[in-house]
């Protein structure tokens, strides 16, 4: 189980870190925190000696109920921060979480390795298209409308079932278009209840029928924090928890803020799987 980023093959089967560098201000968790070219290059370093294999680079916050950004904003706020992290570190595979194709191939362009939408291509007609001729892995979110609207579309009549069929047309579709590297992500905390959250989380390894990379991403999210009545600055351990449990269940990639844990929860999970 291996993708090809930058021409270097990533093995998979090892479960990977991606660690989150989110340039927006209204990030839930650590917006605003990254508003300078040091402190962005500072971040990105730690999280790479810390032992992320990817950096995931986000310049709109899709939180519930997030603003609405500009493409051109977006693109102001992230392409600068890809050449410059290509810069400093050019061995480092950045991730582009963008729903957005021009978005995407700018930073492909400056040297990004992989792209991460949350809308698995539906919020732009021609992000599939792009992602194929780029030839870059391509990360496909569990999504229902957009990040103004999603969470008053959880109405489901079995979640994972929809899910299965909503990936297995976005994977047909990816494949027309000569996407070869695909990873799925079941989008925890998008168009899901708390419940919810817990069901997929429960029946993720459902999702391996698949035969793609799983990513997790709960770092810190409500579905943590709300359950243990925390904030999410305090919902480390939770958020540790519930990464091993996607593991067990066959998550492949971990999308974290705490990168440093991570790589802990799954050096722990390795040695009870030799």
């Amino acid at each position: 189980m291996t993708i090809n980023c930058n021409g270097a093959l990533i093995d998979l089967q090892q479960p990977k870190i991606m660690g989150i560098l989110n340039l927006t201000p209204d990030s839930f968790f650590d917006g605003g925190q990254y508003d300078s070219d040091s402190k962005i290059l500072l971040r990105a370093e730690q999280m790479i000696a810390e032992g992320a294999t990817f950096i995931d680079l986000g310049a709109y916050s899709t939180r519930p109920g997030a603003d609405f950004v500009s493409e051109a904003e977006e693109r102001q706020r992230i392409v600068p921060v890809v050449k410059q992290l290509k810069k400093h570190l050019p061995e480092a595979l950045l991730s582009i979480d963008t729903f957005r194709s021009t978005v995407a191939q700018a930073c492909v362009e400056e040297g990004a390795a992989l792209v991460n939408d949350i809308s698995a291509g539906k919020l732009d007609p021609k992000m599939m298209e792009t992602v194929g001729r780029l030839q870059v892995p391509f990360l496909m979110m569990h999504l229902r409308g957009n990040p103004q609207t999603m969470q008053e579309m959880t109405d489901y009549d079995d979640i994972v079932k929809d899910m299965l069929l909503y990936f297995s047309e976005r994977i047909q579709t990816a494949r027309s278009f000569g996407i070869n590297d695909l990873i799925v992500d079941p989008g925890f905390g998008f168009a899901k209840t708390l419940e919810q959250n817990y069901e997929v989380l429960q029946k993720l390894e459902l999702l391996q029928m698949l035969d793609l990379p799983i990513l997790a991403g709960v770092s810190r999210k409500s579905m943590i924090y709300k359950a243990l009545g925390v904030s999410a600055a305090e919902a480390l351990n939770g958020t540790s928890v519930v990464n091993t449990i996607a593991l067990t269940k066959g998550a492949k990639i971990l999308r974290v803020h705490d990168v440093k844990e991570a790589v802990e929860a799954v050096k722990l999970y390795n040695l009870c799987n030799l």
